[in-house]
């Protein structure tokens, strides 16, 4: 650092500029050229916002259930992209939750006004390539942001190129402004994290690096001017915005690292200013930069092209072809299919390429905006096996067999074992939460997410996707185990967890909150053991099918005494004093003890707090649609004069004034979600405040529709004007909860308290978007609508408890 410091200070000295003949132009100021930038490490690194309107990867093809190189299909790319409010944000290579940068962002700059991308532009999406009905063929896409003041245009093109590492960006600028510049700023966040990189400008292009991770920013064109420095120190934009001029630029970033950023000027900008971008990863310096000049040399039409599938490239286009099912489910949407071809394509793209069939939550960071990024984070890119299963059933539902069969053998990976490391307890349980490698990141005990990879097989086995001699040989690696913890139980000792379970009571039911005895969860246990009962048989060890059976019918015998109140006391109009709770820590559900507060929430009488759990009941054959239990709940359910804090549904207007459908909370009291007093995101600044508000999540009126479908069907009123209504309440209703980009969110705006980010009523917050369960959720009620039964359901259990 001191050597580079000297040589900058002899330049001054000696009064010398350096600058490159393509960046001397004869009308440019001039600009002093430095080597190192001055003011590591930056600014603090966040996350970007995770409201994305917008994901992309390319579709590989397996082979044999993997991902791998070869000469017939080339090298598999390994770059994923987001985006939010117009801006290509966290774009990751590697590993899915690999982040590699913050934000991608263009700068216009005149004599009198810089504009950023992250300023104030009227911003549209749209997909590149569609068919006749408008429905999305890929995931790429057009993004155009125009000034408010009519100054200029920009249409960006942005996509990766299927045989490379790159990310190929399209930027088209429109103006009628004399001396215009634009320009391109990259905040680098290599290996997943914004410190701990460096930086440094080449002749081929910008440069940044962490270890062995190295990426670049090169241009079609040769840039005019490039430079390097540390965010909100001496990355150049706040010279820009203040003189709409550079006075000093920096080659490298010397000896310290931190939060870095990429700046290079494309050049004067008129009417159609074109200009192609690579932003390309590799393990140093000059393979990152040959991939990008690969990408180049290929050019924007072939790289599109191949990315869609046109011709002999395999590509989007193919993989929805290959979807069976697609156009007759796309019958029974309101929107001609377009959310369910997006949805299609958004779950595959959730998809790791390394280990195969890892299916993650979300391509985001919840809340990412506040959400420092000095440390790794996986954020939703993680594998969750709950949402995974929704995922792998939807996959099923589309007709892509090979994704769910991959998926269901990846997650031996995520089964404790006496291998799992750190593990000293007992065995047969799944994971909470894991990095897509099997990497353990949250070890809570959840009883559903090890009772649903058992459900998975069975469905796959019903399907003939997995043969009885291979569903006989997971019985025994991976599904056995599972079952004999669900009757057993055992004790869980690995990391911070050291706890005995003892079903059905679970350690964590659906929201990862709450220990004790839940709806949601027993009816995934009493599914997973009576399809593991028939698994068993099918296996020889007609023992273990017993017992998996009689233990199954025991904990179905307790639900309504432990989980089902006759005691109610929430003041609501609709109310006999007859419900199910969300989850009680005492076997009596009439007993007045507190569940455990969380989110910054106290605790409240569980008797107090309603949820949408009991209905999974129904969907997996637990209890029929219109038992009592099941019945006399849904009027609290639906209460929409409860107090706001205990209220769960909510009415929603469509916006082509057709009626209203319903939106509901995960539960009454939930605190994950912004601030109702503040305006705040949860948890900013790293701490849990009183007045943090779970929102509506999209997916429960999905879960709502499959019940209205079971329902019908059990009075045997599913006719077609049935059909037809809940197509145009419960389909359309998720349907009109998509944004711009058709991302479906996890949560959306109600309406509730203090609206700091300006959400309008059902918009998307900034949680979590794309969530995969939500898509899923979608796709499988379109795929039960069009077969006129729950897809989910298991027949196998309703026979059984009959």
């Amino acid at each position: 650092m001191k050597k580079y410091n000297m040589i900058t200070t002899s330049l001054l000295m000696l009064g010398l500029t350096a600058c490159s003949s393509e960046q001397a132009l004869t009308d440019s100021p001039k600009v002093t050229e430095q080597l190192s930038a001055p003011g590591a490490p930056g600014v603090d690194p966040f996350w970007a916002f995770a409201g994305k309107t917008g994901i992309g990867t390319s579709f590989e093809q397996y082979q044999n259930g993997a991902y791998s190189d070869s000469a017939a299909t080339g090298k598999v790319s390994k770059v994923w992209f987001s985006i939010a409010k117009g801006v290509i944000t966290e774009t990751m290579f590697g590993l899915i939750h690999q982040a590699q940068i913050k934000d991608m962002q263009f700068v216009v700059v005149g004599k009198d006004f810089t504009v950023t991308e992250t300023d104030d532009l009227d911003v549209t999406i749209d997909y590149l390539y569609k068919d006749e009905h408008g429905r999305p063929l890929s995931l790429a896409y057009k993004v155009t942001s125009t000034d408010k003041q009519g100054r200029f245009s920009l249409e960006k093109h942005i996509f990766t190129d299927p045989d490379g590492q790159t990310l190929f960006v399209r930027s088209i600028f429109n103006t009628q402004l004399k001396s215009v510049k634009a320009y391109v700023t990259v905040n680098p966040y290599i290996d997943n994290n914004g410190l701990d990189d460096f930086a440094k400008t080449t002749e081929q292009g910008l440069i940044a690096w962490q270890g062995d991770s190295y990426l670049s920013l090169q241009g079609a064109k040769p840039f005019k001017q490039t430079s390097v420095g540390f965010t909100g120190k001496s990355d150049g934009l706040n010279a820009l915005k203040t003189t709409q001029q550079l006075p000093s630029v920096y080659q490298n970033t010397g000896e310290q690292s931190g939060n870095v950023n990429l700046l290079a000027e494309l050049g004067e900008i008129g009417n159609n200013s074109q200009f192609d971008l690579t932003l390309s990863f590799g393990n140093n310096e000059q393979a990152s930069f040959k991939q990008g000049q690969a990408s180049l040399a290929r050019g924007y039409q072939h790289v599109l092209d191949n990315y869609n599938g046109k011709g002999d490239a395999l590509g989007w286009q193919d993989y929805l072809q290959s979807l069976a099912p697609l156009n007759t489910m796309s019958e029974q949407t309101t929107d001609n299919g377009k959310l369910l071809y997006t949805s299609a394509m958004v779950l595959k793209a959730q998809e790791d390429k390394t280990h195969a069939g890892a299916l993650i939550a979300s391509l985001s960071n919840p809340w990412g905006e506040t959400v420092s990024a000095k440390t790794g984070s996986t954020g939703y890119k993680a594998v969750w096996v709950r949402d995974f299963y929704q995922v792998a059933m939807a996959f099923m539902a589309l007709g892509d067999t090979a994704t769910a069969k991959t998926a269901f053998e990846y997650l031996e990976k995520v089964q404790v074992n006496n291998k799992t490391p750190g593990n000293k307890g007992d065995t047969g349980w799944f994971l909470q939460k894991t990095h897509v490698d099997g990497e353990l990141e949250w070890v809570g005990v959840q009883l559903d997410q090890t009772a649903m990879p058992i459900m998975l097989a069975w469905k796959l086995h019903q399907a003939d996707v997995l043969t009885d001699a291979e569903l006989t040989g997971w019985y025994g690696r991976m599904l056995k185990p599972a079952a004999d913890f669900l009757v057993d139980g055992g004790r869980a000792k690995i990391l911070w967890n050291d706890m005995q379970i003892t079903p059905p009571a679970t350690q964590q039911e659906r929201w990862e909150e709450q220990e004790g005895y839940s709806p949601s969860t027993t009816a995934a246990v009493v599914a997973g053991l009576i399809t593991a009962a028939d698994i068993a048989t099918l296996a020889g060890d007609d023992q273990n099918a017993k017992r998996y059976l009689e233990t199954a019918k025991k904990y179905n015998s307790g639900i309504e005494s432990m989980m089902f109140t006759t005691a109610g006391n929430l003041e609501s109009i609709n109310s006999d004093g007859e419900y199910f709770i969300r989850i009680g820590q005492d076997k009596d559900a009439n007993s007045n003890t507190k569940i455990n507060a969380n989110n910054g929430r106290e605790g409240f009488n569980k008797k107090q707090i309603l949820d949408g759990g009991f209905l999974e009941l129904v969907r997996y054959g637990v209890r029929d649609a219109l038992a009592p239990s099941i019945v006399k709940t849904l009027p609290e359910y639906d209460d929409e004069t409860l107090a706001d804090n205990l209220q769960v549904k909510y009415s929603y207007q469509f916006s082509d004034g057709s009626g209203s459908f319903p939106g509901f909370r995960r539960y009454g009291n939930d605190g994950y979600g912004e601030d109702e007093v503040t305006g705040a995101n949860y948890a900013e600044g790293g701490q849990n405040t009183p007045g943090q508000r779970g929102r509506v999540w999209p997916f429960f009126t999905g879960e709502r529709g499959h019940y209205e479908i079971a329902a019908a069907n059990a009075t045997q009123s599913l006719n077609a004007d049935k059909q037809h209504a809940i197509k145009n309440t419960y389909v359309k209703g998720l349907e009109q909860f998509a944004n711009e980009g058709m991302m479906l969110p996890e949560q959306v705006w109600d309406g509730v308290g203090n609206n700091k980010a300006g959400y309008t009523l059902g918009e998307g917050t900034n949680s979590a978007t794309p969530l995969a369960w939500t898509h899923a959720e979608y796709v499988k009620l379109v795929r039960s609508l069009s077969d006129k039964h729950v897809w989910d359901h298991y027949p196998v259990v309703e026979q059984a408890l009959k």
